[in-house]
């Protein structure tokens, strides 16, 4: 068999999802076993992530195209994947002080990585006992039942985990921006098989260079997995599609690919609980295959409750106390899903029995397909004008956004607003008003040939990316400030402007091509088509490029806490229990001693000499020295009455990422933390 371009690019595009999923169906069940070790995870780990990337891509069918597409779009799609990593490892941050989610992400890996099980002990007995003074819960680390249960879901720590193994803190810091890269390569797949092979790397290019995929891409965010897997699933199903089966046919390659589209699409609930939303329209399409009598409905049905069963588990097994923070909006997204999923159900047995209307023949529908969607787009766009939003429903929040507001200079100070008015700006920052344009109408026209049934390989992207763009537009769900509130564009919605975009150019490029032809015009209408493509391909790449540039791309975020952390460790005796006597800063460093530094860890909110004699005490009757640690050294000479033993092994001064309402981030702000210690030994 000929290794033809074409070939070669589906396979390897498919290659992302496929090779996460392998990993995660194997992975999750150690650590819901307390078994996730190196050693467990490399016997059944990797032997099934090999199998899955050498068996798999075979049923991969070739794209219809294959015999004249040519090698440079297979280059350039690698070109773009590689040097997006090498760039991504090359400014990488270093988040590991809890102030926001990345450094949450990093804890929850360094602690399953080097144990293996959740929860976290709090070790109680290696400190102070139930000693009323102290508190053992901090950012992202939750207490229940006498343990500590960290926030988040398990999946992206679950492959972070690896970089972890292979080389320590580095090592797991440089693993997510690989996951962009991969995200990056899935894309340009999508891009290949719903708009051409030529024009897939215009389509990772541009994802490649906008701001928020760089920038989930140099911290251990869950943002890149989860879309290596939802736009991996669409690659997946799309390749499962391209055979017609009947419900009754044998097993075959199209089975097998529906099966590992719905169990990627079905583990992204396994990184993301907020994936539930996303995943409703794949419910619907299931119907849809269901009533056509296709063989792949039920493969597709299987490997996505598996991937949800997983996920489920993993949220209400291992993230109960996250999930209980989430109630109030995740409750009414699971009746919601329960209604869909009755209401899909419903449906496809009324349709079987009296079959799909022929909505083609309804003439003003594909009319109003189109109007609906440029209208609703209009609608986003003059949102900021009528219908302002405010209430975030938390006073932290709204404190934060004011103090915000009050640095950028905006009037009047208004903490409560949320910008999610705003949230069709944000998209047209990050990849300019022309793909903006371009997309809408692109997405106008799919929408059209849909209802005329035409494209019908559309019709599962269309439903799954109009869905999750139209909802998170209108409700980001995130606090506002950027680039934070980019990670809720990054996994779908940003996607999808490019890919309707592309589709657009292409189909614009081919309409010239047709009005060019040499049999009605002349030779100057020849060079028409590559005009069109090329001056809108810089009018969609160069806006997305400048903001990048402008922004915050030239930086390490956090650097020297790597250092400053393994300075910190190495400072501690070996059995050390420490007493976080600084309210400001328990928090945020509870779990780094913890679970880094692997010493047992508490707080003492307001500590008292009375109380801090009576802890320390403790400590010391069992065997033990005693840390005291605080943000500023006063704190302990406070406490002691001496600066004799005092130092600070951990101290950080750095760059980190601003905070901007109303415009895109630019320029940075300054980190500089200390942890200042004394110890007081166990017989001094």
């Amino acid at each position: 068999m000929r290794l033809l371009p074409g070939r070669l690019l589906a396979r390897v595009t498919a290659l992302p999802a496929i090779a996460a999923s392998a990993w995660l169906l194997v992975a999750f069940p150690l650590l819901a076993l307390g078994s996730f070790t190196p050693v467990a995870a490399a016997v059944l780990g990797t032997p099934a992530v090999i199998a899955a990337c050498v068996l798999v891509p075979r049923f991969v069918p070739d794209p219809p195209e294959d015999e004249a597409v040519p090698w440079w779009p297979l280059v350039l799609v690698a070109v773009i994947t590689v040097g997006f990593a090498v760039v991504q490892v090359a400014y990488h941050a270093e988040a590991l002080v809890i102030r926001r989610d990345p450094a949450s992400y990093a804890m929850y890996t360094v602690w399953i990585a080097e144990n293996g099980h959740l929860p976290i002990p709090q070790q109680r007995e290696l400190i102070a006992g139930d000693d009323p003074a102290l508190s053992y819960q901090s950012l992202a680390h939750y207490d229940r039942d006498g343990a500590i249960w960290p926030q988040f879901m398990a999946g992206a720590p679950l492959v972070t985990s690896i970089g972890y193994w292979l080389g320590g803190l580095d090592g797991m810091l440089v693993t997510t921006p690989f996951l962009g890269a991969l995200g990056v390569l899935a894309f340009a797949g999508l891009t290949a098989r719903l708009v051409g092979a030529r024009w897939a790397p215009l389509g990772a290019l541009v994802l490649a260079v906008c701001l928020p995929q760089q920038w989930v891409s140099r911290f251990t965010y869950s943002e890149p997995l989860t879309q290596i897997l939802l736009i991996g699933g669409m690659v997946l199903a799309y390749d499962a599609l391209v055979r017609r089966t009947a419900l009754t046919d044998r097993w075959s390659a199209s089975h097998t690919l529906a099966a590992a589209a719905g169990l990627a699409f079905g583990l992204a609930l396994v990184v993301r609980i907020d994936a539930i939303r996303d995943l409703l329209p794949v419910v619907g399409f299931i119907g849809l295959l269901l009533l056509a009598r296709r063989g792949q409905a039920l493969p597709l049905l299987g490997g996505l409750a598996l991937g949800i069963g997983l996920g489920l588990y993993a949220g209400y097994g291992l993230s109960l106390p996250y999930l209980e923070y989430l109630s109030d909006s995740l409750n009414p997204l699971l009746l919601i899903s329960a209604a869909v999923i009755a209401v899909t159900a419903a449906a496809t047995a009324a349709l079987w029995r009296f079959g799909i209307p022929r909505v083609e023949r309804v003439r003003w529908l594909p009319h109003a397909a189109t109007a609906l969607a440029l209208l609703t787009m209009v609608g986003f766009a003059i949102r900021p004008l009528f219908w302002p939003d405010y209430g975030h429903g938390s006073d932290f929040t709204d404190a934060w956004v004011a103090s915000v507001q009050e640095r950028e200079g905006l009037w009047p100070i208004e903490g409560s607003r949320t910008y999610y008015d705003m949230s069709l700006y944000w998209v047209g920052w990050y990849v300019g008003l022309g793909t903006v344009l371009f997309a809408s109408l692109g997405v106008a026209l799919v929408l059209r040939r849909l209802v005329l049934r035409r494209d019908p390989q559309w019709l599962l992207p269309a439903m799954l990316l109009v869905w999750t763009v139209t909802t998170t537009l209108l409700r980001p769900a995130i606090t506002p400030d950027h680039p934070w509130a980019s990670r809720r564009l990054i996994v779908l919605v940003i996607p999808a402007f490019i890919l309707f975009a592309v589709w657009f150019l292409a189909w614009l490029t081919r309409r010239c091509t047709v009005a060019g032809a040499p049999a009605r015009r002349g030779a100057a209408f020849q060079v028409l088509p590559a005009v069109v493509a090329a001056s809108a391909s810089l009018a969609v790449f160069l806006p997305a490029a400048a903001t990048s540039a402008a922004g915050i791309m030239g930086y390490r975020q956090d650097v020297g806490s790597v250092a400053a952390t393994e300075e910190l460790c190495a400072s501690l005796p070996e059995d050390a229990s420490v007493v976080v006597v600084d309210p400001g800063m328990a928090g945020n460093y509870m779990p780094l001693l913890r679970n880094v530094c692997g010493v047992p860890t508490a707080a003492m909110d307001e500590p008292t000499p009375e109380d801090l004699d009576r802890v320390v005490a403790e400590i010391h009757g069992r065997g033990r020295d005693a840390v005291l640690a605080a943000s500023d050294w006063q704190v302990l000479e406070g406490l002691t009455g001496s600066t004799e033993n005092v130092e600070r092994p951990f101290h950080v001064l750095a760059q980190m990422d601003p905070s901007t309402l109303m415009e895109p981030p630019t320029g940075h702000w300054t980190f500089n933390e200390s942890v200042w210690v004394t110890v007081l030994p166990a017989g001094g």
